[in-house]
């Protein structure tokens, strides 16, 4: 017999376990930002472009597109990102606690992350701006500006 399995299930399976030295999920990455940037985005209103993209480009979207993940979470763009599936919504602007992008990357315990599964942690500072972010409303603009680049 052949299983699959989900791979929200390996998510959590893996963040269940302490994070071992050499796993290729980093303890804590380092800041994508600026430390203008962060004291910026902390103190006055969030700005996708300066702020969240840089974020997403370098620790999400490798990941979560239409094309490395079919059918599941993807924040490719605004329109992609706002969908709703049957584990949640990705985005509830207002709600951090209850959009999938805040609640999935926030630490669980013993200083383990849900996500990111593979790659560079979100730092604090880039949790703190994605939260504010969303709970700011999650203005994400159209077009080329609120369009990631996939790096790879």
């Amino acid at each position: 017999m052949h299983r699959h399995w989900h791979p929200i299930l390996c998510v959590l399976l893996l963040a269940s376990c302490a994070t071992p030295p050499d796993s290729e999920t980093k303890p804590m990455g380092e800041n994508v930002l600026s430390k203008d940037a962060i004291h910026a985005a902390k103190h006055g209103p969030v700005d996708f472009v300066a702020h969240v993209k840089p974020v997403l480009e370098a620790k999400c979207v490798m990941c979560h597109n239409r094309q490395a993940l079919p059918g599941h979470m993807s924040l490719a763009s605004r329109s992609e990102a706002q969908r709703t599936k049957t584990l949640g919504t990705y985005i509830v602007p207002g709600h951090p606690e209850t959009s999938l992008l805040v609640t999935n990357v926030k630490t669980v315990h013993q200083n383990v992350s849900v996500m990111p599964a593979v790659g560079e942690r979100l730092t604090q500072d880039e949790y703190a701006i994605i939260n504010k972010w969303v709970k700011e409303g999650a203005v994400w603009p159209a077009g080329k500006a609120g369009t990631l680049k996939i790096i790879r």
